[in-house]
């Protein structure tokens, strides 16, 4: 399906309902809210689902969104990869699902793919300009927090020159990127500083450096006072480490449970490691979620890089 079929489609539907993945980031939450606003100035009855699991950070943007809609409303997923993202408290199917997460999406009977763009923000920014013509400033807003946080303020390895691109038409379009830039980039949390201090201070390397490991424990997250709103982009640390092309962070999400985030420089395939646990995701980005304790999950990991790792 393109852009201008996927408008089309929505177009015939009154009652829509958008749905966010688990632990919704910036690009599920800004690309279904923007989409939500456009669905509304198309004259449509669109709402997101109100997702438990929304941060502090984003909640005041996707706020005027919430709510459950009509009976029988038609379902959108928006940068939902599989049914397993789906929130817990989700009841029901999805019609349509608009995602650029390569892979299959069979939960949904219509898909709207485009694997080449660096965000879903950039996938409905299409639809939206097919939908209406054009954004609105706060559509525009909307997007560029998925945009932007998607490829960590354009210095991941999926920033291309179409995102830059897409980024400068959002400005003209009126997208607040100052105060954007500054909330979600530039300021944190004295509890978020705390954890990052913990983080860095246990980082493991291997392979002469060219591997970089974080844990993230429970203990760590009660002894920093950190809550999920300090966990944004936490995958981002270990990356950080000079000559590091491959970095995993392990997040314990409860006793026996961790979630696991692979970043590389395309020398390892972080989509195929990731699938050995049930995972999935990009090349250079992926993730997976797996009932092992964090230093079990990050040394089954490893053993799995060593076997792929480049001579």
């Amino acid at each position: 399906m393109t852009a201008i079929e996927c408008a089309a489609l929505l177009r015939e539907w009154d009652h829509i309902l958008l749905l966010t993945h688990l632990r919704p980031d910036g690009d599920t939450l800004g690309s279904a809210a923007a989409l939500c606003s456009g669905l509304r100035r198309a004259g449509k009855d669109a709402w997101l689902f109100p997702n438990p699991e929304i941060t502090e950070r984003y909640a005041p943007f996707v706020a005027p969104y919430l709510g459950t809609a009509t009976a029988g409303a038609c379902t959108v997923s928006v940068d939902v990869a599989g049914p397993e993202l789906f929130p817990e408290e989700f009841r029901g199917s999805v019609d349509l699902a608009i995602d650029h997460h390569p892979g299959d999406h069979d939960f949904a009977p219509r898909t709207l793919l485009d694997s080449a763009k660096a965000s879903c923000g950039e996938v409905v920014l299409d639809v939206l300009e097919a939908l209406n013509g054009g954004l609105t400033p706060e559509e525009a807003s909307l997007l560029y927090i998925a945009l932007s946080t998607d490829c960590g303020c354009f210095v991941y390895g999926n920033t291309r020159a179409d995102t830059h691109r897409a980024a400068a038409h959002l400005i003209d379009c009126g997208a607040d990127y100052h105060r954007l830039n500054k909330a979600l980039f530039r300021s944190s949390g004295f509890a978020r500083l705390k954890l990052e201090g913990m983080i860095f201070s246990s980082l493991q390397c291997y392979h002469a450096g060219a591997v970089s490991v974080a844990l993230v424990t429970l203990d760590m997250m009660a002894r920093s006072g950190a809550t999920e709103d300090d966990c944004n982009d936490l995958a981002s640390l270990a990356g950080r480490v000079r000559g590091s092309r491959v970095s995993l962070t392990v997040r314990e999400l409860s006793p026996g449970k961790s979630k696991a985030s692979l970043r590389t420089d395309g020398s390892v395939n972080a989509t195929e490691v990731c699938a050995r646990f049930g995972g999935g995701g990009h090349k250079m980005a992926s993730g997976c979620t797996a009932d092992l304790g964090p230093e079990e999950l990050a040394r089954q990991m490893l053993a799995v890089i060593d076997a792929v790792w480049p001579e």
